[in-house]
């Protein structure tokens, strides 16, 4: 891991009248960016070529006579033939030239790889870089190892597929889609074999992953994406703030929904079991009695991560949870960063963020104004890792 010290070295290095903030272009850069412009800074787009396009023509900036912006929210970028090249020596220089303070998302621990953040990317991340790894199930400490530690709820595990007496989630990656899940549900180990046979045939899943993969008991009810934000520059009131709830639209799960059940039954072996990729998301918001219980949930995230991943976390997080039956919160995944359906809040902000700070408030752009608060409160090494 690069020490601490080093990357704010790194940002002695630069133009403290010059930031700018900069993030892999895909997975929720749009909030991002949309926030920094809000809050008066220059954005920086990493672009992966044949994905460009959005960020560099459809929403690159336009500015009038005075400078200031009246279309889009990208003002440079980078393209490169895949994301891992901005690993490079000679590309991390250039970010650090260009004075980029940069936001950490989902297809950056992707595609860059959690190894070489943590030990060669030497451009100050706004977050936790310490935390990034927790998010990757199956390492020795990953959220649920967290979860635990916490005293927070989350779904059972089953230890052997053969357990399996009720409806149980099967959480294993996607063999083709690098981002996405090959996810499956199960009510006996019957249908376990069934389903899985059959997604091993269609190279939705690899045997490898099956093996490994986690069995938990299923939580019927209501997802709930709390998108939550820490502030360790917050001196008066608190540091944990919720921005805004979201929940995803996944193909093809959503597709079988709508279905009538005697229709579900005549669909052929490559559609009867749902996939889980998330192709889209919406905002909600949650019965006022249950605020108390999910501010909670975020209390016990923030003091178990500053135990034992010393800062703890930093800006955005999300805690990914399900409510069953008798209004009990699961959490059943957890985002140590800004969260993958933040663009539902952007420009518009979300009835909490807009509640708690009496304006139009996104993840992009709570990020931008905390990194602004803290330039001016000269405490900007204490929100970069």
């Amino acid at each position: 891991m690069i020490d601490r010290n080093e990357i704010i070295e790194v940002l002695q290095e630069y133009d403290p009248t010059d930031y700018k903030i900069g993030a892999v272009a895909s997975h929720s850069a749009l909030d991002v960016f949309d926030g920094a412009v809000e809050e008066g800074f220059q954005t920086y787009a990493i672009c992966r070529r044949g994905r460009e396009q959005t960020y560099t023509n459809y929403f690159r900036t336009k500015c009038n006579e005075d400078g200031c912006v009246i279309r889009g929210v990208v003002d440079d970028w980078v393209v490169y033939d895949s994301f891992d090249e901005l690993l490079q020596p000679a590309e991390q220089q250039s970010l650090i030239d260009n004075n980029i303070l940069f936001i950490p998302n989902r297809s950056f621990t992707s595609y860059c790889g959690i190894d070489a953040i943590e030990d060669d990317f030497r451009v100050p991340l706004v977050g936790s870089r310490n935390l990034l790894r927790s998010e990757e199930r199956g390492e020795e400490q990953d959220y649920y190892w967290l979860l635990d530690k916490a005293g927070l709820p989350y779904p059972e595990k089953l230890e052997d597929p053969q357990e399996i007496d009720e409806l149980v989630m099967v959480k294993l990656p996607h063999a083709v889609k690098k981002l996405e899940r090959g996810f499956f549900s199960a009510a006996t180990y019957e249908e376990y074999l069934e389903k899985s046979e059959s997604l091993l045939a269609q190279n939705v899943i690899t045997q490898s992953a099956l093996d490994n993969a986690r069995i938990e008991r299923y939580i019927i009810g209501p997802v709930f994406n709390l998108d939550f934000f820490y502030s360790p520059i917050e001196e008066d009131l608190s540091p944990v703030e919720l921005l805004g709830i979201d929940w995803r639209f996944e193909t093809s799960l959503d597709g079988h929904v709508r279905l009538p059940a005697p229709q579900q039954m005549t669909l052929d072996p490559g559609q009867v079991t749902p996939e889980y990729t998330v192709c889209g998301h919406n905002s909600a918001t949650l019965r006022e009695s249950l605020l108390e219980e999910a501010f909670e949930l975020a209390e016990k995230y923030v003091s178990a991560t500053q135990k034992y991943y010393d800062p703890g976390i930093i800006g955005p997080f999300c805690l990914q949870t399900c409510v069953d039956k008798d209004l009990n919160f699961y959490i059943y995944d957890v985002a140590p960063r800004v969260g993958g359906g933040t663009n539902v809040h952007m420009s518009v902000g979300h009835p909490y963020g807009n509640t708690t700070w009496r304006i139009p408030m996104s993840t992009g752009r709570r990020l931008a104004m905390e990194i602004r608060n803290a330039i001016e409160m000269g405490k900007l090494d204490m929100i970069v890792t």
